[in-house]
């Protein structure tokens, strides 16, 4: 993945006094995506104190139930955040999120491609990142990698498992060891998060300043959204002047 040199800090780079939204993209179709989705959105929300607002898909509104307005609010959504987090765990990576990275990197969005699944998987050798190569190298994105399990057992003992417990039960329920691992999972996860995102906010953006309203109005037609052209213009171009006082475009 390309790593970019920390720019200096300038009139227009992103400042600490700020807050910012993040996309949360991943899967959301069990009840585990969802608990862990909330439990990583508001980790980060509390470690970064408020700096980084996540805004979960899952908690969306759909006011209309055809997968065209579900597809539309998504997407509208992501060009409206400061910041995406994309969730790459898996054996095959979700294709959803695969998409709405690719449209992050053509809005120029600051990006974290997060992954936590301990399998490698993909046709990277082991210095390379655990998906298809055709998902690495963008620019302006960091990549975190973390062996959810290893993190699991070693929070797990530090809250006092792998004692003198009897019997198997006793290792995933005693004095609530497992929750508590959960727990201190989470916050390390978000913990690397934020200082991806840290990072990420460092990089000056990509997108000639002279191209980027026309390509946010390219963004706002390409889709084709279940709206009319003029007022579809008239949003995504409102996300894009936004972001540039921002610093972020």
């Amino acid at each position: 993945m390309a790593d970019e040199p920390k720019a200096p800090p300038t009139s227009s780079t992103p400042t600490r006094g700020k807050t910012y939204t993040i996309y949360f993209a991943g899967e959301l179709f069990s009840s585990k995506h969802l608990l862990g989705n909330a439990a990583l959105a508001e980790a980060i929300y509390a470690l970064s104190e408020g700096r980084y607002i996540s805004v979960l898909p899952q908690n969306l509104e759909q006011r209309e139930a055809s997968a065209h307005s579900i597809r539309d609010q998504d997407i509208q959504t992501l060009l409206s955040c400061d910041l995406g987090l994309f969730n790459y765990d898996g054996p095959e990576l979700d294709s959803g999120t695969v998409v709405e990275y690719l449209f992050a990197k053509f809005a120029d969005i600051p990006s974290v491609l997060l992954r936590t699944d301990f399998r490698q998987s993909g046709d990277q050798d082991k210095s390379g990142d655990a998906w298809n190569l055709m998902n690495s190298f963008y620019p302006r994105t960091r990549v975190v990698q973390l062996d959810s399990m290893t993190l699991y057992q070693e929070a797990f003992k530090s809250a006092g498992g792998f004692g003198n417990e009897k019997d198997a039960a006793a290792v995933v329920l005693d004095q609530g060891r497992s929750l508590e691992a959960a727990r201190l999972l989470v916050e390390r996860i978000a913990s690397q998060a934020i200082a991806a995102f840290d990072a990420v906010l460092s990089v000056p953006p990509l997108m000639p300043k002279m191209l980027t309203e026309a390509i946010y109005q390219w963004l706002a037609l390409m889709p084709g959204f279940r709206m009319p052209e003029n007022l579809a213009a008239e949003k995504i171009l409102g996300y894009c002047i936004r972001k540039q006082g921002k610093g972020l475009l």
